[in-house]
């Protein structure tokens, strides 16, 4: 198999950012096959699509009669995990990445304890050594994190919009590590393209470069994590596909093409980016070429530290809001 996507120069993953049952027996398999993708990832979003509008779940569901909402969504995610994992496995034994991602319940993001309980029981109910458990970063998940990476647990650290975050998720995973008999893989997912949405549209009416600013932020965090050089730890970019028609589909994926890194991305973005061919690495960016442009995006008006908590914070409402969804509609 060539391993196209997959830059051996770089140390380069690309990732699916979708689960879906029928999807994982058909195109999945492909994508694999084809040495495109070589990593999965999960949230409570894309679950509650699948969930609520595939007739792949219909037959499950139907047995689980007498279990909690929750019982139900577990049993669900799970079946699907373990089939990613599964599909996965090959990759993952010849040390090609091949993980797959589940999320704890976002309700939890503020409590530690909790979250240690429901990540260590998601991964022992899952029996699959190549299954990340997604935590928010968040004060309760820097300390979930360690823990779970201390258990022999691998562990991606989700909704990471500032370097504060990335550094912090980084500490814990290195903590762990110092705790623990077992290495394991660290993925640190910083998003991207919703900083750009939630800013472009002012930044175009004062005629500002639009489509940067999450580039550049990530180019910053990238670089930090990058010289902390914590063990098996590598930076994720999440929140790669377009939203703006004025981008080409594969944007986020060819611009933040650095060493050592992964990028999880929609099927259709994936496929735009095979079909581009670029493997050049962009990042790091110019510290001079950041500044520049993050002082006029400070000149009209935005202040980048409070958009970005506006995003941590909308970013975990989402999570819980699907979540909330998924729980009432079974």
């Amino acid at each position: 198999m060539g391993c196209f996507m997959y830059i051996k120069e770089l140390k380069f993953s690309l990732w699916a950012d979708f689960i879906e049952r029928d999807y994982l027996d058909n195109e999945f398999k492909e994508l694999i096959s084809q040495g495109i993708v070589n990593g999965a990832t999960s949230n409570p979003a894309i679950f509650k699509n699948a969930i609520l509008n595939s007739e792949a779940y219909k037959e499950q569901l139907s047995n689980l009669d007498g279990l909690s909402p929750k019982e139900k969504y577990e049993a669900v995610a799970i079946f699907d995990i373990q089939k990613a994992a599964d599909i996965l496995k090959p990759l993952h034994d010849k040390g090609d990445d091949g993980y797959v991602s589940i999320e704890v319940d976002p309700y939890l993001c503020d409590d530690a304890i909790e979250t240690i309980k429901e990540g260590r029981r998601l991964f022992e109910t899952i029996g699959r050594n190549n299954v990340m458990i997604k935590v928010p970063a968040t004060k309760a998940g820097y300390e979930a994190m360690k823990e779970l990476v201390a258990c022999g647990i691998p562990v991606n650290a989700t909704l990471v919009f500032s370097r504060e975050q990335a550094v912090a998720c980084a500490k814990a995973f290195e903590m762990g590590l110092s705790k623990s008999e077992i290495k394991v893989d660290t993925v640190i997912s910083v998003f991207v393209s919703r900083i750009d949405r939630a800013i472009d549209k002012t930044l175009s009416e004062c005629g500002v470069d639009t489509g940067l600013t999450g580039i550049y932020n990530t180019s910053k965090i990238y670089e930090a994590i990058e010289k902390m050089k914590v063990d098996r730890c590598r930076v994720l970019f999440a929140s790669t596909g377009v939203k703006d028609d004025s981008l080409p589909a594969h944007y986020y994926v060819k611009e933040l093409l650095a060493y050592n890194s992964v990028n999880t991305a929609p099927i259709d973005t994936i496929k735009a980016f095979y079909k581009s061919g670029d493997k050049d690495a962009v990042l790091p960016i110019s510290q001079d070429v950041i500044k520049e442009h993050l002082k006029k995006v400070q000149d009209v008006g935005i202040n980048l530290n409070e958009v970005i908590q506006v995003q941590i914070s909308d970013g975990l409402k989402a999570f819980k809001k699907a979540f909330k969804e998924i729980l009432e509609s079974l």
